[in-house]
């Protein structure tokens, strides 16, 4: 509230309410917790407020409050009570209501399956590639009369990725360990891999393997948002000879051992990034990628796209 007190000095008037909304309605980093995480407990200060987008409702109301003084916005990617399974998830609504609180950073946290034997459960990794298996999900806010190609060679953000290895190392987990340059791959789900998939997606380079990260982090780019995943082994999905596969009960009871680790990293996390806010190539991404003029646009277009255009 110290910018509205400011504002008021300068301007020798009080601030008009809807300026007044929009700064208490504001955040630049945000976090999008999956199974397992569905509240920060140190989150102090709440409040749930409902975006309404043009692509609809997001999975829940983002919840906007504070950690020691910086404030940050929350979603729960499943909804509260886990009401969303990964292809039902409003992934173009999620990404652009938290665009309209004015967010830059998301770090998204994800359960997911190891397929490398050196990655075990109650393992953090934080990948730096994906590949995206998905079939049925609305990938990108760019059709119908707009059109833009963003790169994805990098698909997430390395800076946010280094705090996050920075983060894991300041909290002092006493589980486990932290892995980077990993491979995520991200399958369509609900149903977990067969054996024959799970030995296909070793053998073409996957590290990990999750149902939620994609097309998140496609659309996370198109909307100019730095994004990276702090991924939770659970298990060893199906292709280890010695583990058992995996199943619902045995994943969730792993994440929720893990889950309180999790929220100490993030924590970290986000302290670093408001103290450093680094830039990122996601910041220009759709500067570059645009290919329809805005000028070319119609009204229509141009107003679904309000908050994304430059």
């Amino acid at each position: 509230m110290n910018t509205v007190k400011d504002s008021q000095i300068a301007n020798e008037k009080p601030l008009d309410d809807s300026i007044s909304t929009a700064i208490c309605n504001s955040a630049e980093i945000a976090f999008i917790g999956g199974s397992g995480l569905y509240q920060m407990q140190d989150l102090t200060n709440k409040r749930s407020i409902k975006v309404e987008t043009p692509y609809g409702d997001p999975s829940d109301n983002i919840v906007l409050g504070e950690l020691d003084g910086v404030t940050v916005a929350f979603l729960t990617r499943h909804g509260q009570g886990h009401r969303l399974s990964p292809s039902e998830v409003p992934y173009r609504a999620n990404i652009y209501a938290l665009k309209t609180l004015g967010v830059r950073y998301v770090i998204s946290v994800s359960a997911v399956g190891s397929l490398q034997e050196m990655l075990k459960p109650l393992d953090m990794v934080v990948p730096d590639q994906m590949i995206d298996m998905t079939k049925q999900r609305d990938s990108t806010f760019f059709s119908n009369g707009a059109v833009a190609h963003v790169s994805m060679a990098d698909p997430l953000c390395s800076k946010v990725a280094d705090i996050l290895i920075q983060a894991y190392e300041k909290a002092n987990i006493a589980d486990g360990q932290c892995h980077s340059k990993a491979t995520y791959i991200c399958i369509e789900g609900p149903q977990f891999s067969t054996r024959a998939e799970s030995h296909w997606y070793r053998q073409i380079g996957a590290d990990i393997i999750g149902m939620t990260n994609m097309p998140e982090a496609k659309l996370a780019r198109e909307a100019s948002i730095a994004y990276a995943t702090l991924a939770l082994v659970t298990d060893f999905d199906s292709w280890h000879p010695t583990e058992e596969a995996v199943s619902a009960d045995y994943a969730i009871q792993n994440l929720l051992k893990n889950a309180d680790n999790a929220q100490q990293v993030i924590k970290q996390a986000i302290a670093l990034l408001a103290s450093e806010q680094p830039k990122s190539i996601a910041h220009t991404a759709l500067a570059q990628a645009l290919v329809t003029p805005v000028t070319a646009m119609d009204e229509q277009t141009k107003t679904k796209l309000a908050a994304l255009l430059p």
